[in-house]
């Protein structure tokens, strides 16, 4: 199969880098092709995947526009196509909920809630390598998934917080997060520890905790809640790809900014337990929004991110229900 199956298209929300290569890069049916049809997108997806990696590695993440995905059953092909293995979501913090076989919620919170900037499950001892998201159902006005490349966000950081870096180089980063017993659906961060580790047996689940690098804590010696520890925990990633350092952490989203919605005590720390100095951290939320690329949802639209290179977030629906959104994911 010829390459010429995609083409690439330009939308204004795209950013452009520095070597000219469009951020995110937008692939949608070549005109010329007699079908485009799922089966055909998904043997494409499989013929190219060195050119579809390549062009990963470039821009950071691959918008797949125009092809006909309609099904979380035509998504579960489409993730099986890449031929990027499945990974287990032990530890995550998000309400997921399986939809069929390796499709899930992307995060069951009411959808008037913003979600800030993280990559995938950074702050464990295993995360994904890729995320790919499905819109199955378009929002009606907002709802969209902001993407930033991390090593950008790391120079912006370096150059306008230098003393910040350093601090965090040297001693990185502790998260604590203190974690119910049952789910809460009106959180992003809303699972129970049950959920969490697939299990009412606490000591089961102490050592499925280690197995990705947190510690528990019973909160009273009871069941109904429990501390979590995880670090210290380093806050950069080497990115060899692109000769320098990724922002591979979960500040902004632990920390919450200034409109979190339910505070905890120091959720996140300098590895020696110092906290971080607040202005900073919303500086850092200001580059994050300044340096993203949000194009608006479109049915059937599927979205592959290279995790260890990208970070996302999600902007709350404007006047809209929670049947209006549906976004589906899968970790890999």
């Amino acid at each position: 199969m010829k390459q010429t199956f995609f083409q690439q298209v330009e939308l204004p929300q795209q950013k452009k880098l520095d070597d000219g290569i469009l951020f995110p890069v937008v692939l949608s049916p070549n005109p010329n092709n007699a079908k485009a049809d799922l089966c055909s997108f998904t043997e494409a997806i499989r013929c190219q995947k060195s050119w579809l990696e390549d062009l990963l590695q470039k821009s950071g993440a691959i918008l797949f526009r125009g092809f006909p995905v309609e099904s979380p059953f035509d998504f579960n092909d489409v993730v099986e196509a890449t031929g990027f293995p499945p990974m287990e979501y032990i530890g995550g913090g998000a309400l997921r909920t399986q939809v069929f076989s390796r499709v899930y919620t992307a995060n069951e919170a009411p959808p008037d809630q913003h979600i800030a900037f993280h990559h995938e499950m950074a702050y464990a001892a295993e995360f994904p390598s890729k995320l790919l998201l499905f819109c199955e159902v378009e929002p009606e006005e907002g709802g969209e998934t902001p993407i930033v490349l991390s090593h950008m966000v790391y120079e912006k950081m370096k150059q306008n917080h230098p003393a910040f870096v350093a601090r965090l180089e040297e001693y990185g980063l502790m998260y604590t997060r203190i974690m119910a017993r049952d789910d809460d659906p009106m959180s992003p961060a809303g699972r129970g520890w049950h959920s969490t580790f697939s299990t009412h047996d606490k000591t089961i689940a102490e050592q499925r905790a280690a197995t990705v690098g947190m510690k528990l804590e019973w909160v009273n010696d009871s069941s109904d809640s429990v501390k979590i520890l995880i670090g210290p925990k380093p806050a950069f990633r080497d990115d060899n790809s692109r000769l320098g350092k990724t922002w591979f952490n979960s500040i902004v989203v632990a920390h919450g900014g200034p409109e979190q919605r339910v505070v905890q005590p120091e959720p996140v720390t300098f590895g020696d337990l110092n906290p971080l100095p607040s202005h900073v951290v919303y500086d850092c939320i200001k580059i994050l929004e300044e340096e993203s690329a949000a194009i608006p949802w479109k049915k059937g639209d599927v979205l592959l991110i290279d995790n260890l290179a990208v970070l996302h977030s999600r902007r709350p629906i404007v006047n809209s229900s929670a049947h209006t959104r549906r976004v589906l994911a899968s970790i890999c």
